[in-house]
């Protein structure tokens, strides 16, 4: 990346890839700030960096504007990595994505705007803004975009938000709609899912849904890399607003990754029993069944996975398990 942008905010830095974000940054000699209130984030996850002079932790919550105020004075270019990601609480409690994704972004952008400061925004959104896309690969001029979750209603608004600061307040907007990122620190996730519920009993293995269900699976490292391709393309460039997707080629289903985790605890296959799902096999409301992001636009980057969706899962599972 430029180095003319050296200072870096990134918020929900100590989560899940914002935490291998920073090490990114932080291994390229970034001087980088971290805003994360530690509400699914681990400050483990940043441990080595804690005593580096390069580095600043701040604790803050991105509902409270006196702690974006603090962090955005630290930077050039802003992560915004911060969310709730759990798809399911949606049902139960809306207002949740709400004020923890669309609110917390038009605070960002309301602190970045007052400060004068940041000069890019990279947002991290998701492929579930497409909703049940018609075209698969799904490309990034797809639409119109009809999310079905209020997670993914959520992010979508968070992208308009950040546009229209974008073309509004002289900023520039980096949108990556992430796949389903797998690996190492991850909380939640089919994966880690299906470990521990082998663990309690190895006999049989509860799947949510009809098993059909049909995604993407991009490692964490592949998707850093991703990343960091996407951004430099873009600070080449000159245009006010870009979106990338950022996924793996190809899909695995929910039943192969059953197999897939079981193969690598090394137990006896187990009886796989189906929850039927909702909405045609879907394993909760909101569940986007078949996703398949195209990254066309990504490759002409010079980005290529390592991993395919079913090697990323494998690495995934037998690193996990590891931790257990």
């Amino acid at each position: 990346m430029r180095k003319a942008l050296k200072k870096v905010l990134v918020t929900g830095g100590a989560g899940f890839i914002g935490s291998h974000l920073v090490d990114g940054l932080m291994t390229q000699n970034y001087e980088v700030t971290v805003l994360d209130n530690l509400s699914s984030g681990n400050l483990n996850n940043l441990k080595q960096w804690l005593h580096n002079q390069n580095f600043r932790f701040i604790k803050g919550d991105l509902k409270n504007p006196q702690s974006l105020e603090h962090a955005t004075q630290y930077a050039d270019l802003v992560f915004h990595f911060a969310a709730n990601p759990e798809v399911r609480v949606g049902e139960t409690d809306p207002r949740v994505h709400f004020e923890q994704n669309l609110l917390t972004t038009f605070n960002l952008l309301e602190a970045v705007r007052k400060k004068e400061s940041a000069q890019v925004i990279v947002f991290a959104s998701t492929s579930t803004v497409y909703g049940e896309a018609t075209i698969l690969p799904t490309p990034e001029d797809y639409g119109p975009s009809i999310p079905i979750s209020t997670y993914g209603a959520s992010k979508q608004g968070a992208e308009a938000l950040t546009t229209a600061y974008a073309h509004t307040f002289d900023m520039r907007a980096l949108i990556l709609r992430f796949a389903n990122i797998v690996g190492p620190r991850a909380t939640i996730g089919v994966i880690l899912d299906f470990i521990r519920k082998l663990q309690k009993d190895s006999s049989r293995l509860e799947i949510l849904g009809d098993g059909t269900q049909k995604k993407s699976y991009l490692y964490v490292d592949d998707c850093i890399d991703a990343i960091f391709c996407a951004v430099n393309r873009f600070l080449k460039g000159k245009e006010k607003v870009e979106i990338y997707n950022v996924g793996s080629e190809d899909q695995v289903t929910v039943k192969r990754i059953a197999q897939i985790v079981t193969e690598e605890m090394g137990i006896t296959p187990p009886k796989l029993i189906f929850t039927g799902g909702v909405d045609g096999g879907r394993g909760w409301k909101g569940d986007v069944k078949n996703m398949h992001l195209s990254v066309e636009k990504l490759l002409k980057t010079g980005w290529k996975p390592v991993y395919n969706s079913e090697e990323a899962v494998r690495v995934t599972g037998r690193k996990l398990l590891k931790l257990q």
